[in-house]
């Protein structure tokens, strides 16, 4: 009987305890939600639109950022084009004279100076040239000396007129010739001792190419050397006939560099007439700053004046970035970059047209910006 009992007791005390349980449970699902499980939509306006970035992180992340303006696709021409000298960017370095290449002074690739020696070219022919000089001023010398004789005599009225205006124009017929043989020489650049000619440059730069040998025989106006100003340089767009009414000089230019980046340009001009080959015009660029290396394909968007206004703005595809659903791109700020969602229009050739959301004047991120993406992802998931 006391075993009865005390297995009453144990389920009595059972019940009680099952019976607490329910209420507590019940409690809990017909209950106040926690405050810590916020709806999606609560979530989704905590999640952050900015992010502090500092300059110095902006370029080690190689992020570029760039200034966005009016005008959609249609007022774009995106061509290829190529990087060329400019006509005072490059020079071409002959011999003046025939003969053989004794010294060499500078090689591929050599800092050059204006005015600086690249090699000499021992010739007979600048011996001759030098000779001529010193033959040409000995006789000028002569001459001078005597209309200063014929002067004195026809002062003193021991001479006639005519001896003394012959005196005067065998002096200046002398004079002459030796201005003559003086430029020749300068044209050749002669050197010092008569024995050969100088091949100089006219410009700075560097040297691109040489062809020259210690000891070759070289001919009159043979190449030597070729050497290049990065600085003097300019693009050339190829331009379809369409496009070629629609640009003017001096309109905007942004040339696309093989790793991301932009330089900003101005049309210098427009060839009138078509090429034969490809029948396309050539748009010249003048490169606003940075250097760029001859031969280098590039593609250029040229912004011709005579488009058709639009008040879309046109984006390469990598600014565009997508978060919860939306099309954003990210605005640079004074303190890193801020989420600016966007409206999407037509595609092409790279670039994508933005029907609102952005305003001129704004500077956003294009290459890299998903970086920029990531490291927001990266900060909610801290946050929760």
């Amino acid at each position: 009987m006391y075993f009865d009992d005390k297995r009453l007791v144990a389920s009595v005390a059972g019940a009680l305890v099952l019976a607490a349980a329910g209420g507590f449970i019940a409690a809990r699902w017909t209950g106040e939600p926690p405050t810590t499980a916020a709806p999606a939509e609560e979530a989704a306006e905590a999640a952050p639109t900015s992010l502090d970035l500092s300059a110095e992180a902006i370029r080690n992340s190689d992020i570029a950022v760039e200034g966005v303006s009016a005008g959609g696709l249609g007022s774009e021409i995106v061509v290829q084009a190529v990087v060329a000298s400019s006509p005072t960017g490059e020079a071409v370095l002959t011999a003046r004279a025939g003969g053989a290449v004794t010294r060499v002074f500078k090689r591929l690739g050599d800092p050059v100076r204006a005015g600086e020696a690249l090699a000499i070219v021992e010739s007979r022919d600048a011996g001759q040239i030098a000779a001529e000089r010193s033959s040409a001023a000995a006789r000028s010398t002569l001459a001078q000396r005597n209309l200063a004789r014929e002067r004195y005599l026809f002062e003193q009225k021991v001479s006639s007129r005519a001896e003394y205006e012959a005196a005067q124009a065998e002096a200046a017929a002398a004079e002459a010739e030796a201005r003559r043989a003086s430029a020749a020489m300068g044209a050749a650049n002669v050197t010092r001792d008569g024995r050969g000619t100088i091949v100089s440059s006219p410009i700075s730069g560097r040297v691109t190419s040489a062809t020259v040998m210690l000891g070759a025989y070289v001919q009159p106006e043979a190449e030597l050397f070729r050497v290049a100003d990065p600085r003097q340089i300019q693009v050339e767009a190829a331009v379809g006939p369409a496009d070629m009414a629609r640009l003017a000089a001096g309109n905007r230019a942004v040339i696309e560099l093989p790793g991301g980046g932009t330089i900003e340009g101005r049309v210098r001009a427009v060839t009138p007439t078509l090429s034969g080959q490809s029948r396309s015009a050539t748009a010249v660029i003048d490169i606003v700053g940075g250097s760029l290396q001859p031969g280098l394909g590039v593609r250029v968007r040229l912004y011709p004046s005579l488009a058709a206004p639009s008040n879309a703005i046109a984006l390469p595809d990598d600014a565009l970035q997508s978060m919860d659903g939306k099309d954003v791109v990210f605005v640079r700020t004074t303190k890193g970059f801020r989420v600016q969602p966007v409206t999407v229009g037509q595609r092409s050739a790279g670039r994508v047209e933005i029907l609102s959301g952005l305003k001129s004047g704004l500077q956003v991120a294009t290459r890299n910006a998903f970086l920029l993406k990531a490291e927001l992802g990266k900060g909610a998931g801290e946050e929760e």
